[in-house]
């Protein structure tokens, strides 16, 4: 089973080398690795272009934001199974991917797991987990969402229900994640255990008015996909994740 990993970046040359090469170092797989670059002019570009054809696709222009960049590289994935892995986020150790294939079975749709989060100066602290759970039906309903990094999917998935919309500016994962998982309902498994590595400062966290922005784009996630969002779900999203901090 073939997998593709979308990795986009812009002026991401402090970190992107630790990206690639936690998956280029991947063992026991078939991969193919695409990098979506927004014309970055900090050495960005060179840094990818030196690790030569163990990048399968590489394309580097200007775009209209992290959504049709991620947009680009999945139309670009030719594998079973696409996985998005942002410029300043890593995975744990070098079997994560071969992991998430066992978990993909006939009538498996999509794979999750675990993120920290660490520091950007040194990513050995961590300052916050991200523990998923297993799915519970309408769990979207409470709070509850996967986080995006550690989220797996079938390109037949995309291909059915569509990618990211560029109606919104920070929660199209989001909203990807609703559309899929809570109207249609696919078919998910849980890898239990940390598979990503994300460094702390995320769009839709860095500030308290960031955060006000994405509650209302979670708003309009619902009213696109024709869902009534629940009463008071723009408290209980973010409390949802107080228990991420007391899990350091």
């Amino acid at each position: 089973m073939k997998i593709s990993i979308v990795t986009i970046s812009f002026n991401s040359a402090k970190t992107i080398s630790d990206t690639i090469n936690s998956v280029i170092n991947q063992k026991g797989v078939e991969l193919e690795y695409i990098l979506v670059d927004g014309g970055s002019t900090d050495g960005t570009i060179e840094i990818i272009e030196s690790f030569g054809d163990k990048i399968h696709h590489f394309v580097s222009e200007p775009d209209k934001g992290i959504y049709d960049a991620m947009n680009k590289g999945v139309d670009l994935a030719t594998g079973d199974i696409v996985g998005v892995l942002n410029s300043d986020d890593f995975y744990s150790n070098e079997y994560v991917l071969s992991k998430v294939i066992q978990k993909f079975e006939d009538n498996i749709d999509a794979v999750y797991g675990d993120l920290v989060y660490v520091k950007q100066d040194d990513t050995s602290k961590i300052t916050r987990t991200w523990v998923s759970k297993d799915y519970q039906e309408d769990a979207f309903k409470k709070g509850w969402m996967p986080p995006h990094p550690t989220f797996f999917v079938r390109k037949s998935i995309y291909e059915k229900f569509g990618s990211y919309s560029l109606e919104l500016r920070s929660a199209a994962d989001y909203e990807f994640m609703l559309r899929v998982i809570h109207k249609h309902q696919i078919n998910l498994a849980y890898l239990n255990e940390v598979i990503v590595k994300m460094r702390v400062g995320g769009e839709s966290n860095v500030s308290l008015k960031n955060r006000v922005k994405a509650n209302k784009e979670d708003r309009k996630a619902w009213k696109m996909n024709d869902l009534k969002m629940p009463p008071f779900l723009f408290i209980r999203k973010p409390l949802s994740k107080i228990g991420q901090f007391l899990k350091r």
